[in-house]
């Protein structure tokens, strides 16, 4: 049984690349067309470790053999749903990789990620990332759609870019 408001994401970092996923499969998907990490919901009884692993190997073929728990986001989705989200990145994995079910696997280089189609709150996460944050808690509300209302870092308003209200 999967707990639909708890879910893992990780960044899996080869060289200087992120291993992101292009939803382009799922019918009715919140993610269609975004990049995300990999990732999914917590069956019931898992932790977050043993989540991200079963899904990581779900998705990608990977079994991870270096991560690390970098964060838990709390997303306010605007239509009536909060789902919190155990964050990782890894930079260790063997096996082979297989196809996604869920749309197309590619590494982009960790500088060309901002470009692609993604959230707006990830952009926040990837910078924390990046910044080699120590562990946070971030909250991130939207307005039903795809637009960022605001956001909080460890309990604390952040200024959201380019807009002073």
């Amino acid at each position: 049984m999967a707990m639909k408001n708890f879910s893992t994401l990780c960044y899996i970092q080869r060289d200087h690349a992120y291993l992101m996923l292009h939803r382009t499969v799922k019918k009715n998907d919140v993610n269609q067309d975004k990049w995300i990490g990999v990732g999914g919901h917590f069956e019931l009884g898992e932790s977050p470790e043993e989540c991200v692993l079963r899904e990581v190997k779900e998705e990608t073929g990977y079994t991870l053999t270096s991560y690390q728990f970098r964060g838990l986001v709390t997303f306010v989705s605007g239509s009536g749903v909060t789902e919190y989200m155990s964050l990782f990145t890894a930079d260790g994995f063997e096996g082979e990789g297989i196809p996604c079910d869920e749309g197309q696997l590619e590494w982009v280089d960790i500088d060309k990620v901002e470009e692609l189609n993604i959230w707006e709150g990830d952009k926040i996460f990837f910078r924390l990332l990046r910044a080699d944050v120590p562990f946070f808690s971030l909250k991130l509300v939207y307005d039903g759609h795809s637009g960022l209302v605001s956001a909080a870092l460890n309990g604390k308003p952040l200024e959201l870019d380019g807009r002073n209200e």
